[in-house]
């Protein structure tokens, strides 16, 4: 078999995480060809953010890249080096020698090709390659970086590119939960997870696995499997949705306290307003998520979004050019978004009644709300964000 393995930065938090880790890839290297991709040591990344703002709050983006790519490249050289003083055959390749290209955009790259053949020669002579993640270079020959979490990216990617046969996302947790376990002990760990409701609950909140990563993922129909690196736990198979037998109706709930509410009220009502501010926001790169409008008598429109509490900055700035044309812009940043996520929703009734009616309950004031296919999510006030979570955890008896 070809696996590609990530491990992340807490898995080669330090040198003997590093040799534990050589030890398991030492182990599933028998009778397999392995590429292992890695993120920096934990906290590498933010004590060279640190280093850099110490000089400008707002380093230069090219340089910041070359900077923050030297920690992956410290992790891959240091397992490689363990892997070899095993006996094994290991060699390190940064992004550049692994092939993966990227677009110019520093600090959030976005990989537009990857050229295997180096990889490919290495497998073949009976190498473990060891890829540095979350880099690449790009087309004008820059070092670039792929973002936070960019790591998985890189090896989903990879296993893409390369046709692998599993690719198994290491990190500090075995598998993904029905709801995180630090705000709901009864939480349980879940065998098998669609792309789709992983794709959700990633972009609402769940850590586990960088929300773009699964979306390559699906796009190249990659079998994900997410793991701890401290055990030998069955983790997490992220599959098809063709894949998984019984399809709960509810899967799990996530919980997004990174967000801010953003009101303008008594717009005045003309075509295109929405196609402006909204083409403004996507242009200053902000992010918006939930969208509400409604029209009142008066022919004025109200309008509320919310977008992430650290793009709040840049959102007010765009707005500026938007006061003449409203009565009042609000912000709100004391506010979370809780999301229900589960493929059984398509053939479901009444999912939607159930949380409206068990959030009533605890006396949770639901003050937005969005759906899709498979997910319902509720803008509500910071302070009943965990209890949300228990309640809705239990309403649909994800405990069990």
């Amino acid at each position: 078999m070809l696996i590609v393995q990530k491990y992340g930065g807490t898995s080669m938090g330090s040198t003997e995480r590093i040799q534990n880790v050589a030890k398991r890839v030492s182990k599933n290297a028998e009778g397999n060809k392995l590429v292992v991709v890695v993120s920096a040591m934990s906290g590498v990344t933010d004590e060279i953010l640190g280093y850099s703002k110490a000089f400008s709050p707002v380093p230069n983006e090219r340089d910041l890249d070359m900077a923050l790519s030297s920690g992956e490249q410290i992790s891959a050289a240091l397992l490689s080096i363990a892997l070899n003083a095993m006996g094994h055959k290991s060699i390190a390749f940064n992004g550049r020698q692994a092939g993966i290209i990227t677009d110019s955009n520093h600090t959030k790259a976005r990989i537009k090709d990857i050229n295997t053949a180096n990889i490919k020669q290495h497998l073949q002579d009976g190498y473990i390659v060891v890829v540095t993640g979350f880099q690449g270079l790009s087309e004008k020959g820059e070092i670039t970086t792929l973002g936070r979490g960019g790591s998985d990216l890189s090896a989903v990617a990879l296993a893409g590119a390369l046709h692998a046969d599993l690719c198994e996302i290491y990190s500090d947790v075995d598998g993904i939960y029905t709801t995180d376990p630090r705000i709901e002990e009864k939480a349980k760990k879940i065998e098998r997870i669609s792309y789709d409701e992983m794709l959700e609950l990633a972009s609402m909140g769940a850590k586990v696995l960088l929300n773009r990563s699964v979306e390559l993922a699906k796009k190249w129909n990659v079998p994900l499997y997410a793991k701890s690196s401290f055990s030998d736990d069955q983790g997490t198979l992220i599959t098809t949705e063709e894949n998984i037998m019984e399809k709960p109706i509810v899967s799990g709930i996530a919980l997004d306290k990174n967000q801010a509410r953003v009101s303008l009220i008594g717009i005045k009502n003309k075509p295109g307003i929405a196609a402006e501010l909204f083409g403004k926001l996507a242009n200053a790169n902000v992010n918006v998520d939930m969208i509400v409008q409604t029209i009142g008598r008066d022919s004025k429109t109200n309008l509320d979004f919310t977008v992430p509490k650290n793009e709040l900055d840049k959102a007010k700035l765009t707005l500026e050019a938007f006061k003449a044309n409203a009565d009042l812009i609000d912000y709100d940043h004391e506010v979370a978004i809780v999301s229900i996520v589960g493929v059984g929703m398509k053939s479901h009734s009444g999912v939607a009644a159930k949380a409206f009616e068990a959030m009533a309950n605890d006396n949770i004031n639901i003050r937005m709300i969005s759906t899709s296919e498979i997910k319902i999510s509720m803008l509500i006030d910071l302070k009943y964000a965990e209890l949300s979570v228990r309640t809705l955890h239990a309403a649909y008896e994800l405990d069990k």
